[in-house]
């Protein structure tokens, strides 16, 4: 099957804070796909923030091709052909990755790095954060909220997305469910354990109250 249909990715990009999933990309996982995941969750915000990820290469390459400045070297005078533009990445620009070792199919190590910013910023910008530490833990948990809500995600199974174009629009619909449609547990739960519901569109200030399903397929904008 695999040969045949070929392997898909989702990119998916969520905020800690309102659990919000701001975009998503289905394709491959190449570094155009990257690019244009990234280029996509940058146009929807409105300052920069802490970008964290797994190893992945084709991130860091896709921040440090959006957040830089060309520096011009200073003519030497001497024949030849002048040096290239030196690439300078934008000093306000913070990202980290997580990195885990694995054994026997077990996680024995986590480790985190810096790659862009200072570790003394972005663990001040971490305090505001339902984190205090570089971690990756949002994205794997909401993996785990796709694969038991779309039967397409399903691992082993007989189930699995036999069409890019349905598994989409089926995906579309399963997050826009979870952004504005069902309450988040975490942000439900009040500090004396009643419940009162509260979407991640809510948190994020998207709106004022858990959508129907009725209200999100007639909504303009989702539907385009």
């Amino acid at each position: 099957m695999e040969k045949e249909y070929g392997r898909t990715w989702i990119w998916t990009a969520i905020d800690s804070t309102t659990r919000l999933i701001i975009t998503f990309l289905i394709g491959d996982r190449t570094l155009e796909d990257a690019h244009s995941f990234l280029k996509d969750l940058i146009s929807r915000m409105n300052e920069k923030p802490l970008f964290v990820s797994d190893e992945l290469p084709h991130y860091e390459n896709g921040l440090e091709e959006m957040f830089h400045t060309l520096i011009q070297p200073e003519p030497t005078g001497q024949r030849g052909r002048p040096k290239n533009p030196e690439k300078i990445v934008h000093e306000d620009l913070d990202y980290a990755t997580v990195h885990k070792t694995r054994k026997n199919g077990c996680i024995v190590n986590v480790e985190t790095k810096v790659v862009f910013g200072s570790e003394s910023r972005i663990a001040n910008r971490l305090e505001s954060t339902p984190s205090n530490t570089v971690n990756t833990s949002f994205v794997e948990r909401s993996n785990l909220n796709w694969r038991l809500w779309d039967a397409h995600l399903r691992r082993q199974s007989t189930t699995f997305a036999k069409s890019i174009r349905w598994l989409k629009a089926k995906f579309s619909l399963v997050v826009a469910c979870y952004n504005f449609i069902r309450p988040h547990e975490t942000l439900s739960r009040q500090s004396d354990r009643s419940f009162t519901p509260k979407t991640p569109a809510m948190a994020a200030e998207l709106t004022d109250h858990p959508w129907s399903l009725a209200e999100l397929l007639w909504f303009p904008s989702i539907c385009q």
